[in-house]
């Protein structure tokens, strides 16, 4: 049991250079709906979803393949610079072929030019960082990294309070400045954040020799395209619905859509905070002789915690969406957010268990899994959302989450088997599955709520009595 508070604390630790700025990135939600209309919310939500996109057919990879080769290289100087001089070269050749094609990709990506632009400043700028802030990572400094993390969002929201809030409420009268587009200084405010960054970690620019090692660089790639593949699917999974909605729908609908999934979040802030504390903790404690018990009591604890929230949003959802989508405008999608809360739970659980894969070195699964996901949830969303609207965007997240879930069980049971408490854990999914049911049909009768919430409570406390006991006194 102390192994579990180590675990519970290192994920706290972890957390905050990652999770502080995404709680932060959240305050911006009220004021975006507030300040946008649906359709520039929707401008907002795609332009976002290419730049997740790119990012990760910029850096291909390279990020975690640096980690896996810096811990074990003796030549650490030459893996860093081959890193950085390969992701600056193909970040050039990027560029030059962005600016020769602006116009046609412009039109083909059915984005404004003028938004092109600051997306082109912003992938470049961001893909240049990725090996100084590994360098930070790898080289132990924790502190400098979530300094410049947290800077980076805090320019950030600063800056989109003061283009979308104060200029208007104060009445400033600046020549430059566009009442008229207002999401255009949401992607400003982002490439100023994104330069300050990039001065910031300028000094690690030159922090080793230019040493370039093609046989360094064959490793690089062979271990981060794998990654890269993932990561695309992972983009896909998370970000088709909002992708092409515009073009099956209409923008508005997609605007409201986007806005009401961002309610969502509170789950996935909860499992990034989980990622980056479980990630280490899982390859410390793997020669552990009890490992897999602690993965196992893990993995329920997990389950008990995501079951919670998904029933306590449901139960107070019209509270959550006053107080983060204030326009009503957006509320006709609101029926999505029950179902992207379940989805992300079995995210959470998928991640939990890839531990299986990463620890037996067959890391090659989860990019199986991703793109089983991503076929998934591009096949659903083009046959469903024109016959039953953007609900099925919703369904078929839940589908490809929970088929990649259910697909690394089966396969790690088989290759890396954990005494996982089936029975428990499916008892809290199906109780807070059905609790939420409840609770979306009651018309936010919150007393009714309430009791719901307080039951759930009580079941964990009665079922889980005696280890939750134990890692308090311990």
């Amino acid at each position: 049991m102390n192994v579990l508070k180590k675990f519970f604390k290192d994920t706290v630790i972890y957390g905050l250079a990652t999770v502080l700025p995404r709680l932060m990135n959240f305050l911006l939600v009220p004021l975006h709906t507030d300040k946008l209309q649906t359709t520039s919310y929707s401008d907002n939500t795609t332009f976002y979803v290419y730049a997740a996109f790119f990012n990760v057919l910029l850096t291909y990879g390279m990020e975690t393949a640096f980690f896996r080769f810096f811990n074990k290289s003796e030549q650490k100087g030459k893996v860093f610079s081959t890193v950085f001089i390969s992701l600056i070269s193909t970040t050039v050749l990027f560029l030059i072929g962005v600016l020769i094609f602006s116009q046609h990709l412009a039109t083909w990506l059915n984005i404004a030019p003028k938004y092109l632009k600051i997306l082109l400043g912003l992938l470049v700028l961001d893909t240049l960082v990725v090996a100084p802030f590994a360098y930070l990572r790898a080289t132990g400094r924790p502190i400098k990294f979530a300094a410049i993390k947290i800077s980076n969002i805090l320019i950030y929201v600063i800056l989109n309070y003061f283009f979308l809030w104060a200029i208007p409420y104060f009445q400033f009268n600046f020549l430059w400045f566009d009442n008229t587009d207002l999401v255009y200084y949401i992607f400003v405010a982002n490439l100023i954040a994104s330069m300050v960054t990039f001065l910031l970690l300028l000094p690690y620019f030159f922090k080793t020799k230019i040493k370039f090692s093609i046989s360094i660089l064959k490793q690089l790639l062979n271990y981060g395209w794998p990654i890269m593949v993932a990561g695309l699917a992972y983009v896909i999974n998370d970000n088709f619905d909002k992708w092409i909605l515009p073009y099956l729908l209409n923008k508005d609908i997609n605007g409201a859509y986007s806005a009401c999934y961002k309610i969502a979040m509170f789950m996935t802030i909860f499992i990034q905070a989980f990622r980056l504390g479980a990630e280490p903790f899982f390859f410390s404690h793997a020669t552990k002789e009890n490992a897999k018990e602690t993965y196992a009591l893990i993995m329920k604890f997990f389950v008990i915690a995501g079951s919670f929230m998904l029933v306590f949003i449901v139960s107070y959802l019209d509270f959550f969406k006053s107080i983060l989508v204030k326009d009503a405008s957006y509320w006709e999608a609101i029926t999505i957010v029950p179902i992207v809360l379940l989805a992300n739970l079995c995210l959470g659980i998928y991640f939990n268990l890839a531990i299986w894969y990463k620890l037996t070195d067959k890391t090659i699964y989860g990019m199986y899994f991703s793109v089983v996901g991503a076929i998934i949830t591009i096949a659903l969303n083009l046959i469903l959302i024109e016959k039953i609207g953007f609900i099925a965007a919703a369904w078929a997240t839940l589908a490809a989450y929970g088929s990649m879930m259910v697909l690394s069980y089966f396969f790690g049971q088989r290759h890396y088997p954990v005494p996982y408490n089936l029975k428990q854990i499916l008892f809290y999914l199906v109780i807070s599955i059905g609790l939420s049911i409840v609770a979306i049909n009651t018309n936010a009768n919150y007393y009714i709520n309430t009791v719901l919430v307080l039951v759930f409570l009580g079941i964990i406390i009665i079922s889980e009595k005696k280890q939750l006991k134990q890692l308090i006194n311990r």
